[in-house]
């Protein structure tokens, strides 16, 4: 157990940062980075609190060794379990090389939140259908994954063609897999770190705390 549980302002102040609303899950993505060690009972102790700030200061140097982005890219970046986030500055700036507006627009989600989308377009919700992955089934559930949006010179948002393919011959790299190249649900703007796991069993892994 994560003994001597931090209620103070300063526990606060950190489990604020990210996924404030479940402290397990977050507990979990810093397991994977073999920062938590404790129990994952999901209270907010000195344990993960020094968890936290260690994966707070290994986010800071991988900023500073790969460079930063604009604010929504930093804010997904450092969502993503820090192995993940060398690969996806990395990333970001071959594509940005090349003259291609992208941004990484969505990071890390919680399994409530990955719910939450996968019921936009159904039951009866509004909204198109952009996923079909629930709670669980996602890699973005494990911090290895990303989407990219491109963006005009003026602005404007690109939602699909060609812009995207671009990206994907400027940023591919061994260490990454595409959704473009997925068959069926092809989804070009998606990105992540290849580990040569199945969802099923990155669940698996991630939930125990058996990473590998």
């Amino acid at each position: 157990m994560d003994a001597g549980r931090c209620d103070g302002k300063e526990g606060d102040a950190m489990s604020a940062r990210l996924f404030p609303d479940d402290i397990l899950f977050f507990q979990r993505l810093l397991r994977s980075d073999s920062l938590y060690l404790g129990e994952l009972d999901g209270i907010w102790g000195p344990i993960t609190e020094a968890a936290a700030v260690e994966f707070e200061r290994r986010a800071d140097a991988i900023a500073a060794a790969v460079g930063t982005f604009d604010a929504r890219s930093e804010n997904n970046i450092r969502t993503l379990a820090a192995r993940a986030q060398r690969p996806a500055r990395a990333f970001l700036q071959r594509v940005r090389a090349a003259g291609i507006g992208a941004r990484i627009i969505s990071g890390t989600r919680t399994y409530a939140m990955q719910e939450a989308l996968y019921r936009q377009g159904r039951f009866g919700n509004p909204g198109p259908r952009v996923t079909n992955a629930r709670g669980g089934q996602s890699n973005h559930n494990f911090g290895i994954a990303w989407d990219i949006g491109i963006f005009t010179a003026g602005g404007g948002y690109v939602t699909d063609g060609p812009a995207y393919d671009a990206a994907a011959a400027a940023g591919a790299a061994p260490e990454l897999a595409w959704g473009g190249d997925w068959v069926g649900f092809v989804d070009k703007p998606h990105w992540q770190f290849a580990t040569g796991m199945a969802a099923a069993e990155l669940r698996a892994r991630f939930e125990s705390g058996d990473w590998p």
